[in-house]
């Protein structure tokens, strides 16, 4: 079985034999938002580096909005196909948005207007398109967003909804393949009044892939179409990569006792429900599947978060500790990759929890 299209299959498909646009392939977002005349244009760099390979630093997200008035973004983002290491020595290759996964986290305010631009690298082999659960319209945006090799489009849509939401490829017949590779991320639409403050954020996105190899092996990661129509996956990772966000990686997240910490989780799946949890903590308060319009839920220990879905929760770090957070069907996390880890330092809290008792 392949997904590999021909390019004159491409070209049918979309219906067009004109000649492509000519655009430049970049390594970052383009993003500017018409708040007045004056305002400049900012910005925002992909979430991942050379050391990393395709795999997002999760804490290179936008800020928390605050203002009281809807604006307008220019956002461009970039399908780029590209090769990383899925665990040491193991070479995969990836499909992304801005070369990182999950790709970049969006973030915008209910009310405010976006003109998204979609360019696909010069370099791809296929077609690509997003579509974004934040959108009202054809597709979510993808029916129109849908670009060849070298090509790019646009649209413009009104954050009409407040939430947290996935955005993904959606190409008709390859969706959950281009998914599996790599290609979703999350759009974060505030509420008009904004999100509690807390002291760091961070940004994660878990997915599974199919591959011929068992994780372990030695040499390249093929992928496997049937092992994906079976729905048994090879891996399954945070930030797009075995073991990842963790010290023996590319390093634990970072922070303090007596801090409130942000994660902003998005699962594209394809086809794997997530039951994320915190080993050693709990999850304080939870805007269970992204809903912003309803209070959080409070003091949860594993959240389900369906594949097409995410979360926003918020943890209180009382005790200094190695915090593992894992997909708690637990042969994911033990053996197929799904574990980051927060190194929570700061001073012992024995009130809390005690390592060292002394007897009455």
């Amino acid at each position: 079985m392949t997904f590999r299209m021909s390019r004159r299959e491409l070209f049918r498909a979309m219906g067009t034999g004109a000649a492509l646009l000519r655009i430049g392939a970049t390594g970052a977002i383009a993003a500017s938002t018409d708040e007045s005349p004056a305002s400049a244009p900012s910005t925002i760099d992909a979430g991942a580096s050379p050391a990393r390979g395709v795999v997002a630093e999760p804490t290179q997200i936008p800020p928390p909005i605050r203002r009281d008035h809807a604006v307008h973004h220019k956002i461009t983002l970039e399908a780029r196909e590209v090769d990383g290491e899925i665990e040491p020595g193991a070479k995969f290759s990836y499909m992304t948005f801005n070369g990182q996964v999950p790709g970049p986290m969006l973030r915008v305010r209910r009310g405010d207007t976006v003109t998204l631009t979609l360019n696909n690298n010069v370099h791809s082999k296929t077609w690509h398109s997003i579509d974004l659960h934040a959108v009202y319209g054809p597709g979510g945006g993808a029916d129109i967003l849908t670009v060849l090799p070298n090509q790019s489009k646009s649209v413009s849509f009104k954050t009409v909804y407040p939430g947290a939401f996935i955005y993904h490829c959606a190409v008709p017949g390859e969706m959950d393949m281009h998914i599996a590779r790599g290609m979703y991320g999350m759009i974060v639409v505030e509420p008009e009044h904004g999100l509690p403050r807390v002291d760091r954020e961070f940004y994660l996105g878990q997915n599974e892939t199919y591959t011929k190899q068992m994780p372990g092996t030695p040499g390249p990661r093929d992928f496997d179409p049937e092992r994906m129509l079976r729905e048994q996956a090879t891996y399954v990772t945070f930030n797009g990569a075995f073991n990842a966000l963790t010290a023996k990686r590319f390093g634990a997240m970072k922070a303090k006792v007596g801090e409130i910490v942000r994660v902003f989780v998005v699962n594209g799946g394809p086809n794997l429900l997530s039951s994320l949890h915190p080993i050693g903590n709990i999850w304080s308060r939870v805007w269970f599947m992204g809903g912003f319009a309803d209070p959080p839920m409070r003091f949860l220990q594993s959240v389900p978060v369906p594949p097409g879905n995410a979360i926003v929760a918020d943890m209180e770090l009382p005790v200094p500790q190695n915090l593992k957070i894992v997909d708690h069907a637990m042969t994911r996390a033990l053996h197929k990759g799904a574990m980051a880890e927060i190194e929570v330092t700061g001073p012992e809290n024995p009130e809390i929890f005690n390592p060292k008792p002394t007897a009455d």
